[in-house]
């Protein structure tokens, strides 16, 4: 995960917030194709591809601010089983007011993709 910001030249400079496991597979997820979503607190909600805990079928996780500049903390919030619950999602999120995240993923119980709430 990074964030681009507007240096007084007009140039961009990128700063990493968090860089995932190297080889995919790790509880904390892997491949991150979506964007992201902010709450009312500054933390930012997204999914992964794959990881979690089952290795393969990817997490919804949550960023918390670390240390101003330095990389932010990932805490898994769901890992995806395949089926019946669906995985590999590469759709954003959706956070709505009550703080919960909805989403798509592919598989599910007949293959053809599950939408999916995720409630605090």
């Amino acid at each position: 995960m990074f964030e681009l910001t507007r240096e007084p030249g007009g140039q961009w400079k990128e700063n990493v917030l968090y860089d995932f496991c190297a080889v995919g597979i790790c509880e904390d997820g892997g491949s991150s194709y979506a964007g992201l979503v902010f709450d009312k607190a500054g933390n930012l909600y997204g999914t992964t591809f794959s990881g979690g805990a089952y290795k393969i079928n990817g997490v919804v996780f949550a960023l918390t601010s670390g240390a101003a500049g330095g990389m932010w903390n990932e805490v898994p919030l769901y890992s995806f089983e395949g089926a019946p619950d669906g995985g590999n999602p590469v759709a954003g999120l959706i956070l709505d007011a009550a703080g919960n995240l909805y989403g798509a993923a592919g598989g599910g119980v007949y293959g053809n993709g599950v939408v999916f709430e995720v409630i605090p």
